[in-house]
């Protein structure tokens, strides 16, 4: 076999193993999947109400079984509630750092991660029926790989004490989920460019060393 061959056979094998671990094959979440995360998230939280418990099962009925992002904007306490783990002195960013310990590798390891992340820089430009929701410090999305990884970390007995640092550093916060989810940055395009660059650019290489050898 060729270089050039070679070349395109690696490429072809890194590109499709990414794909693999970064695209969710699973399809919708089963009726038996649901009932199972949501009897986990009455055990994690036993002061659910059932409004909540509604909005979660709707959520898991409702399953396209692909990618999504998680739109999250976020005010944080100008000094972080004193709980169990929370240093005096620590800021709020410190506390959220803590939180973020489990998220992250949890995260990551289902191929799910944030795409942005920014300070707010001004009060709400536009706002309409929301009384009190005038000032955000930040905003960010998280995409996960399907609704079955976000609910695998969500009820992850780990995730209970590292989210009692969310509490204590977010002074309120909305979430919610975005679906379907399509960007001109989504890093299997990404890595479908840079490859196939990189693929023509060695190809192009083999080829011209060749013709000098000539």
């Amino acid at each position: 076999m060729t270089a050039k061959k070679w070349t395109w056979l690696v490429i072809a094998v890194i590109y499709i193993a990414f794909f693999s671990w970064y695209t969710s094959f699973k399809g919708p979440l089963t009726q038996a999947e649901i009932e199972h995360y949501l009897e986990l998230s009455q055990v994690r939280d036993l002061d659910a109400s059932a409004e909540g418990l509604a909005n979660i099962r709707a959520f898991m009925e409702e399953d396209s079984g692909d990618d999504f992002v998680m739109i999250n904007i976020i005010h944080m306490y100008d000094t972080p509630l004193q709980i169990d783990g929370v240093e005096p002195g620590e800021t709020t960013d410190e506390v959220l750092a803590k939180y973020m310990e489990y998220m992250l590798p949890a995260m990551l390891s289902r191929a799910s991660h944030p795409v942005f992340r920014g300070p707010a820089v001004s009060r709400a430009l536009d706002i309409m029926n929301a009384e009190g929701m005038e000032t955000w410090s930040i905003g960010a999305g998280v995409r996960y790989r399907s609704r079955r990884d976000m609910l695998e970390i969500g009820t992850n007995p780990a995730f209970a004490g590292s989210h009692e640092f969310k509490v204590a550093a977010m002074a309120k916060t909305i979430a919610f989920p975005v679906d379907p989810f399509n960007y001109l940055g989504d890093p299997r395009l990404v890595l479908a460019l840079l490859l196939g660059l990189i693929g023509c650019g060695l190809s192009w290489w083999f080829t011209a060393s060749r013709t000098s050898e000539r």
